[in-house]
């Protein structure tokens, strides 16, 4: 009988709150974890790198559970590695930086299990970067140093020397000192330290969550609790703090601090995502549509076989082109099938994905709305039009190409699907709450959808203080149709366009 194998440990640094600072090697473990062991402050992105199989067990510690806390956690990471597991030990900033990750290896060195540390970006470094105050500089400091701010820190007994410490290094960077303000600037300025030192303090840095307050040692405790400021922050303490309003950059993206919802299929929605978090918003993902191509359809295949004999066929989707040549593909067909038929593409990310596969179409209307494209459209009568499109999709377009005389077959190659509203209860609390600056949508069925997962308030009061962007016309009606007031709509239906309008609207009403 074989023995059995003991699995391995990787401690992660998760980075700081922002889930793009984890390093490339830190989503390695996660992509090939069985187990993942995360803190209290890890971005729930950062999970999402996890295998559907992974165990996620939440190890975070809150004030006065400590002991307790870490000593389960000790025995939890010995028991999941003993059962041959591969286990992620995942912890907010770098875990050999006040994380108690020194500890906890050597509780897996003690019992005989295989290793290994994945440093990670520390707040102490990554909260000043983004609020724009560099720990060194050649005209301001040239050392730093990083301290806990925690009340042992103060206590007689403390190994922090602040006697030396507190005119030893230009710059001094304190973990999660809001709450002893008062101590941190005493010690200082008793030291040595001048009362008009600037002081910066960072709560949340990197997230969209992040705000910034200035002083200096004599006023900023005073400060931070006028402003009702908390952890988790860091204090930043030099002459460095005066290059903040020179080299302040997140803080001043258009949509900082915004907090805008994604409706679209998850699998569409991290692009427009990643859009309006490169303008500083903070996003969240709430898919009420899934993309589910019809694959049981005789009528796709017929068609497939006879394409040369249309004179036009049209796209009016990144869905219908991926869909409709995934299944010629399948057929043992490519592009050559197209023949003579011209190609209409509605829409640059339709036209993109046409390019992606060697089309470049023959006609792209001006605009997006069904009665323009018809109406763009010359010399139709007679001319067999093909329409890959959704099962769902409206029929005015169609009719209106039959008005000019087309003939056209019209076939569904795929299906939105409503999603079941993960986190539809935390995200109704937020909008309720007053969290929620704007809710995006991308189609008619992702609005239906919207109202149809929160039908027990009246669309209109619920959100009444919510900013309401459609992508274009036809998701505009929808919009109305349900009662909501219309607040961004681009002019080209993209959600490139769609980004640009958002920030175009908060620059005018902000």
């Amino acid at each position: 009988m074989s023995e059995k194998r003991t699995g391995r440990v990787y401690l992660v640094g998760g980075g700081p709150g922002d889930p793009k600072l984890i390093t490339l090697k830190g989503v390695e473990c996660l992509q090939c974890a069985d187990v993942v062991i995360y803190d209290l402050l890890i971005s729930d992105a950062l999970l999402d790198h996890c295998p559907p199989h992974c165990e996620r067990i939440y190890g975070g510690k809150r004030p006065g559970e400590q002991r307790k806390r870490q000593d389960e956690i000790n025995a939890l990471m010995l028991r999941k590695a003993k059962e041959g597991k591969t286990v992620v030990r995942l912890k907010g900033g770098d875990p050999f930086i006040f994380g108690r990750g020194g500890e906890e290896v050597l509780t897996l060195v003690g019992a005989g299990i295989d290793f290994e540390i994945v440093p990670g970006i520390t707040s102490a470094i990554a909260a000043p970067a983004y609020a724009g105050i560099p720990l060194t500089h050649r005209d301001h400091a040239s050392s730093v140093a990083f301290v806990t701010g925690h009340s042992a820190s103060f206590a007689p007994d403390s190994p922090i020397g602040w006697e030396r410490l507190a005119t030893a290094v230009d710059t001094l960077v304190v973990y999660m000192g809001i709450g002893h303000l008062d101590q941190i600037a005493a010690q200082l300025t008793q030291h040595g330290r001048s009362p008009d030192t600037p002081v910066t303090l960072v709560h949340w840095g990197t997230t969209p969550q992040q705000k910034t307050l200035e002083g200096t040692l004599t006023d900023i405790s005073e400060k931070a609790k006028e402003a009702n400021f908390r952890n988790p922050a860091v204090v930043v303490v030099g002459e460095v703090n005066r290059l903040r309003e020179q080299l302040r950059w997140y803080d001043s993206k258009p949509l900082f601090g915004k907090r805008i919802v994604v409706t679209r299929a998850r699998a569409q929605s991290s692009g427009f995502a990643e859009l309006l978090e490169s303008y500083g918003a903070h996003t969240i993902q709430f898919p009420t549509i899934e993309i589910q191509p019809i694959l049981d359809k005789p009528d796709i295949d017929k068609a497939i076989t006879c394409l040369s004999e249309y004179h036009w066929i049209i796209f009016t989707s990144v869905n219908a082109v991926e869909i409709f040549y995934s299944r010629l593909r399948e057929n043992g067909a490519d592009v050559r099938s197209f023949g003579k038929a011209q190609i209409c593409a509605v829409g640059p990310k339709t036209i993109e994905a046409l390019n992606g596969i060697g089309i470049l179409p023959d006609f792209v209307p001006s605009q997006s709305r069904a009665v323009a494209i018809a109406d763009e459209m010359q010399n139709l009568v007679g001319k067999n039009v093909l329409l890959p499109c959704a099962k769902i999709a409206p029929e005015d377009f169609p009719n209106g190409l039959r008005e000019k005389g087309a003939v056209v077959h019209t076939i569904p190659i795929y299906n939105t699907v409503k999603t079941e509203g993960k986190g539809r209860k935390a995200l109704e609390k937020k909008i309720l709450d007053g969290e929620i600056d704007a809710v995006t949508f991308t189609s008619s069925s992702t609005v239906d959808n919207f109202v149809g997962m929160f039908d027990r308030h009246r669309p209109k009061d619920f959100l009444a203080e919510v900013r309401i962007a459609v992508i274009g016309p036809s998701t505009a009606e929808a919009a109305k149709r349900c009662g909501l007031k219309i607040d961004v709509m681009p002019s080209e239906a993209s959600v490139e366009a769609l980004a640009k309008e958002i920030v175009r609207y908060y620059a005018k009403n902000t």
